[in-house]
């Protein structure tokens, strides 16, 4: 059973709102693609190192073998890092940066089509 708020608690709270609904950091930082731009970035991240691992790993491989296995060991923690990263974004989180990226795909498409080169 709750209690409702009192006139003062309800101003406060209106206060707040205002205030939250004005603050652009905010409302980014909370918009479903602001929310794992953070997780992006590291996975982006970590998917360059494994390819970076790979390249290293097979060229090293003819030099020397453990350093062959020093890219694979580079390789192996870009890929822990990505499926780390995956798991705290979850299955909302990974279809919301889908739509976002499709997003702008799609304005960058349209800004083709308004400027079209000759």
């Amino acid at each position: 059973m709750s209690m409702p708020l009192s006139e003062e608690e309800q101003r406060i709270l209106r206060q707040i709102e205002e205030q939250l609904q004005s603050d652009e950091s905010f409302a980014q930082n909370t918009s479903p693609s602001g929310m794992y731009r953070q997780s992006a970035k590291t996975v982006r991240w970590a998917a360059l190192g494994t390819l970076g691992g790979l390249i290293f790993t097979v060229v090293t491989l003819s030099i020397h073998f453990l350093l062959a296995f020093g890219g694979f060991l580079v390789m192996l923690a870009c890929a822990l890092v990505i499926e780390r990263q995956l798991r705290a974004i979850g299955k909302v989180g990974v279809q919301d940066l889908a739509a976002s990226l499709k997003n702008s795909r799609i304005g960058a498409t349209r800004m083709r089509d308004r400027f079209p080169r000759d």
